[in-house]
């Protein structure tokens, strides 16, 4: 889904417009797991509403991927792949699934902006979506991230 000249086209554009980005390309993903959820946790990001995302550990174990860490780029995707905001790490810290706090939970900017939301909507989720064997359980791993938004593009200039 994902097209790679775009990603770098994007990229470049990133680079002619903010002073010391590598020249590596980062990594590009969206979030959520279908089309219309990257769309919607997109717009919350482009609207600056939210400013964090969550992940299981063990998600991030079982594909292989790289931890975030702090001061790390990521291009993220709309539903049809296209590469719309850069996003700068700014924190990272791995707490168990139940003592994810309020703070995040508003950072991440979803329905009501409550913990009790975020655990409702997130449990569903990786009950869902998990890309591990472990599923979901109370005290598993989240990796807690926080981010800015460095640029973004409209839809129409991808």
């Amino acid at each position: 889904m994902q097209d790679s000249a775009a990603v770098e086209a994007f990229w470049s554009r990133c680079r002619d417009e903010i002073d010391g980005l590598p020249v590596e390309v980062p990594e590009a993903w969206p979030f959520g797991a279908t089309p219309e959820h990257a769309d919607g946790l997109l717009a919350l990001v482009l609207d600056g509403v939210k400013t964090a995302t969550a992940s299981s550990l063990w998600d991030v174990e079982a594909l292989g991927e790289e931890l975030p860490a702090a001061g790390t780029h990521s291009i993220i995707l709309d539903g049809s792949g296209a590469p719309r905001a850069l996003l700068e790490t700014m924190s990272v810290e791995i707490v168990p699934f139940d003592e994810v706090g309020a703070e995040h939970a508003r950072a991440e900017g979803e329905g009501d902006r409550t913990l009790a939301y975020w655990r409702e909507v997130h449990e569903h989720f990786w009950r869902t979506y998990a890309e591990n064997p472990k599923g979901f359980d109370p005290k598993m791993p989240v990796v807690c991230e926080s981010f800015r938004l460095l640029r973004a593009e409209s839809a129409d200039a991808v």
